[in-house]
């Protein structure tokens, strides 16, 4: 990584020499602008509005517009005239609890690193802070602006979190605020169950960014001249105008517990003649291997939903059924109870 500051934390008396580095790179996938037909490259130039001429990079400024349509032209040395105190200091102001700070505010995240001189003043400041379960709340000058930033032991090591001025956060301000909406105490205990079913510890390493996958397969297969396959598409799912319905099929879907329709029931069982002590016998032999082999295929519907249980992507199917324990086992364990009966009925 290579540094993008340098300076020193100001904690009280004390100065410790630091570095920044960006703690975060995106993956996302860059292109040029090119000409369709042959693929060269799109180049830009910097063109004066008045006269068409091109601009060199030296002579480029800065310049504000003013209400009145007039350009106020700001030079290198009128910005490095601004009284920027701290700009190349992380001043620490106050040391707050981190639950406090509503994360709309972050901006970008940076690792400090100690030089070799303040390893020593480091280590104290962040095994301390570490302790009191707060975090740093700083201000800092980088890229020709001064900011409010949080410092916070992250692996051992700070981060420094830039943070957005309040007057840069906007309000919320939409219609449905103002009005008036009813909720029924049951559709919000029902809301909280499939909360409750779908909570789990927090891993990112388990998602993915599927759309930069994809755009990534395409790029190689039509670098190396084969087809390009469409992904599968998914399907929009439709809203719902029960909401009770929608969310006590979203927590089934969630548990994998949804009952199969598509499963046969079990044949009733022969009645019992009276006066037929034989085939009462038999008959109730039928019955109970009918019993036992039903009870074998629910309880590998049982197991079959308690293996579906994990599977809780939104992207695939719920799959209810264990690996190697199907629905037709169910069905066909089902056919052979009046089997076994008319079996028995033959070797008596």
């Amino acid at each position: 990584m290579r540094s993008i500051w340098k300076g020193v934390i100001s904690f009280g008396l004390v100065s410790i020499p630091v570095r920044l580095y960006s703690a975060t790179q995106e993956r996302d996938i860059a292109f040029h602008q090119v000409r369709r037909s042959d693929g060269s490259r799109i180049r830009y130039r910097r063109v004066a509005e008045a006269d068409g001429d091109e601009v060199s990079y030296a002579n480029v400024a800065k310049g504000f517009e003013l209400p009145d349509g007039q350009t106020v032209v700001l030079t290198d040395d009128d910005f490095a005239n601004l009284p920027l105190s701290t700009s190349k200091a992380i001043d620490v102001l106050e040391f707050v609890p981190l639950e406090q700070v509503d994360p709309i505010y972050f901006a970008r995240s940076y690792y400090v690193e100690p030089d070799r001189t303040g390893a020593k003043p480091y280590v104290l400041l962040r095994d301390a802070l570490a302790r009191s379960g707060r975090v740093a709340l700083v201000r800092i000058a980088l890229r020709q602006r001064e900011q409010l930033a949080t410092l916070r032991v992250r692996d051992g090591v700070f981060v420094l979190a830039t943070m957005l001025w309040p007057d840069e956060v906007r309000e919320p301000d939409f219609p449905f605020l103002s009005d008036e909406v009813a909720v029924r105490p049951q559709e919000l205990a029902m809301a909280g169950s499939l909360i409750d079913t779908l909570a789990a510890d927090f891993d990112p390493t388990r998602f993915t960014d599927h759309y930069r996958e994809a755009l990534q397969s395409v790029i190689e297969a039509k670098a190396a001249g084969r087809e390009v396959l469409a992904p599968p598409e998914i399907e929009p799912s439709e809203p719902t105008g029960d909401l009770m319905a929608a969310l006590r099929a979203s927590i089934a879907a969630a548990r994998g517990d949804q009952p199969d329709t598509n499963t046969p029931a079990p044949p009733a069982s022969s009645p019992v003649e009276p006066g037929k002590p034989g085939r009462s016998r038999r008959s109730s032999a039928g019955a109970g291997t009918s019993r036992a082999t039903s009870g074998t295929s629910r309880a590998g519907s049982g197991t079959a939903r308690t293996g579906a249980g994990p599977a809780r992507s939104p992207r695939k199917s719920t799959v209810r059924t264990t690996p190697g324990k199907s629905a037709a086992p169910k069905a066909a364990a089902a056919d052979d109870a009046p089997r076994t009966a008319r079996t028995a009925h033959s070797s008596t």
